[in-house]
């Protein structure tokens, strides 16, 4: 494999914990982000992050139950063994580097991973102006969540190169990478891509062509939609929601905790995307207007401290 010298562009919820994981595993990651005040919003979540897997992987020496797929493939370990991976925790903080510019972040990329907001218009934008600064040999994989490679394909400037890879959250504990080509992508660089996502400790999963949401969302987002219609509708409050499921399934979590651990900012923009939701007195409108609330009162889910639950 060739890759070495990762780029994840976006420090949000998923952009965070791919730098970080990708960190950990040994690779050079830059993260690149919008401004400064980006790069302050998304320390806090790298740093958050390190507590994570160090606490994670302390508690591992006694509780064989806190063992997370991520950290390594191999069960029950040592404590040598763990503070080993303690280690390389400490060691993928300190190499990454977080820049604004497009210069330094991608003049000798390997990878880039596209991880921004659900938002066209913005990914386009970004990709018009990355491909600028990339070298001829950098593939370029988008962790969008609803938008299909191909319809950004072009912008990118080399679409050859250019496929989807999308993580699950919590990325440590899911390890999953599903990887999509489009109608452009060179076998040899997908084939690279799922590499790659081994080398990161994940388990690629691999699709034969296109879908909307993937495997994973698009069995996640109907779930969580019809919950949040429940809401919006005045049907129940997102606690008695949460609790039907978890005692009627078993589930670990409800929709509106997996909400606040995706982020309200990217429920909403999912929602938005479709054109009922401009209108109040649709379902769409009345969960828009739900989620733009919270979010204009900071409560955006689990990395504010606050979105359905407090935190």
């Amino acid at each position: 494999m060739n890759i070495k010298n990762v780029v994840v562009s976006g420090g949000g919820v998923l952009g965070s914990q791919i730098a970080f994981q990708t960190a950990f595993s040994g690779f050079n990651v830059t993260i690149w982000l919008r401004s400064e005040g980006s790069i302050e919003r998304a320390q806090p979540k790298i740093d958050r992050l390190k507590n994570i897997y160090l606490e994670t992987l302390e508690a591992m020496k006694t509780n064989p139950k806190a063992y997370c797929r991520g950290f390594t493939d191999k069960q029950n370990l040592t404590d040598d063994e763990i503070d080993e991976l303690k280690n390389k925790v400490e060691s993928g903080y300190e190499n990454l580097t977080l820049t604004t510019s497009y210069e330094e972040a991608g003049k000798d990329a390997d990878l880039v991973i596209e991880a921004i907001a659900e938002d066209p218009e913005q990914k386009k934008v970004f990709y018009e102006e990355l491909s600028k600064h990339l070298p001829e040999k950098t593939i370029i994989a988008t962790n969008s969540s609803t938008l299909l490679p191909s319809q950004l394909a072009d912008f990118t400037g080399r679409p050859e190169k250019y496929l989807a890879l999308h993580f699950a959250n919590e990325i440590w504990k899911n390890n999953t990478a599903e990887v999509m080509g489009q109608s452009k992508t060179e076998q040899k660089y997908y084939d690279e891509v799922v590499e790659f996502a081994e080398a990161i400790n994940m388990v690629p999963l691999k699709l034969k062509k296109e879908q909307a949401g993937y495997i994973l969302n698009s069995m996640l987002v109907p779930f969580l939609s019809a919950a949040e219609a429940l809401y919006a509708n005045d049907v129940a409050d997102p606690e008695t929601i949460d609790k039907t499921w978890v005692l009627a399934t078993g589930a670990p979590a409800g929709p509106f905790r997996i909400l606040d651990v995706v982020g309200l900012t990217t429920a909403y923009n999912i929602v938005i995307m479709n054109p009922k939701a401009s209108d109040i007195n649709t379902t769409e409108g009345k969960i828009a207007a739900k989620l733009k609330e919270k979010i204009d009162a900071g409560k955006t889910g689990v990395n504010a401290g606050e979105g359905f639950y407090k935190y």
